[in-house]
C-alpha cells in the first residue's frame, strides 16, 4: 500500500482533504508546527521530516503545502510529489507576491485576513458557496495567528529553486490566488479555483490516484 503524506494549505488543515477518495492509500496528514524565532522555510521543513516515518514516501501539497512538500523533499528521499494549486520554485509565485514582500504589506494583509476573512478573500480563494465560505472561515480564524504570519511571510519570500524530477503539478484554470498562467502544469482542472480540492475532489482524487499509481 502506498503511502500519502499530506500536506494543507496556508490557514487549512486536513478538512480541506474531507472530500478527496483516497481509498486504498495510507494516509497521513501533516501537522503544522509551531515556528521558533527567525526559523527559515527549509529548517522548518526539516523539523516536519520527522513526521514521515516511512522510506520513499509520496507528498502531496496543497498551495503552500506544495511549497513546503518542496523542501521537505530536499531532506528525504521521496517517490512522488504531487502538488495541488501551488507553485514548485519561486518562478511561479505571482511577481505582486514578491513586490508585497519586498514592501512588507504581507505583515498587514495576514492580520486582516486571520481575523476576519472579507468578500476578497472568499474571491481569491474561489470560495463561492455559504459552506465553502464556512469551511474557509472556520479553519482561517481557528489556526495559530503566529503561524499564519510566519507562512504568508514565507511565501512571498520564497526563493526555491530546486526543481525535483519526480514532481507532478495538478493545477485549475480559475485559480485566482495562484494564476494557472504563471506555472506550468503537468495536469489542469478546467474551471478548478484554488479551493478545487473541495470543488473538483473527484477529478482530483481520480488523478492523485493515477499519478501515484504509475510511480
Amino acid at each position: 500500500m502506498k503511502n500519502l503524506f499530506l500536506f494543507s494549505g496556508l490557514g487549512a488543515d486536513h478538512r480541506v482533504f474531507q472530500f478527496l477518495d483516497l481509498s486504498g492509500f495510507n494516509v497521513t496528514y501533516i501537522k503544522w508546527l509551531e515556528p521558533q524565532a527567525s526559523e527559515s522555510m527549509q529548517q522548518y521543513a526539516a523539523r516536519l521530516t520527522a513526521q514521515i516515518n516511512v522510506e520513499r514516501p509520496v507528498l502531496v501539497g496543497l498551495s503552500f503545502g506544495g511549497m513546503m512538500a518542496m523542501e521537505v523533499a530536499k531532506h528525504i528521499t521521496t517517490e512522488k510529489i504531487v502538488l495541488i494549486s501551488s507553485a514548485k520554485t519561486q518562478k511561479e509565485i505571482p511577481p505582486y507576491f514578491r513586490l508585497a514582500g519586498k514592501l512588507k504589506l504581507n505583515k498587514i494583509v495576514a492580520l486582516r485576513v486571520a481575523k476576519n476573512p472579507n468578500a476578497l478573500a472568499y474571491r481569491m480563494m474561489g470560495a463561492e458557496t455559504t459552506s465553502e465560505k464556512n469551511l474557509m472561515k472556520t479553519i482561517l480564524t481557528e489556526t495559530d495567528p503566529v503561524f499564519f504570519k510566519w507562512a504568508i511571510e514565507k511565501v512571498v519570500t520564497w526563493n526555491n529553486k530546486v526543481l525535483h524530477d519526480n514532481v507532478v503539478h495538478i493545477h485549475g484554470t480559475k485559480d485566482l490566488l495562484l494564476p494557472h498562467r504563471f506555472v506550468k502544469a503537468d495536469f489542469s482542472i478546467e474551471n478548478g479555483t484554488h479551493l478545487m480540492t473541495v470543488q473538483h475532489a473527484k477529478e482530483v482524487s481520480e488523478m492523485i490516484r493515477r499519478i501515484v499509481i504509475a510511480s
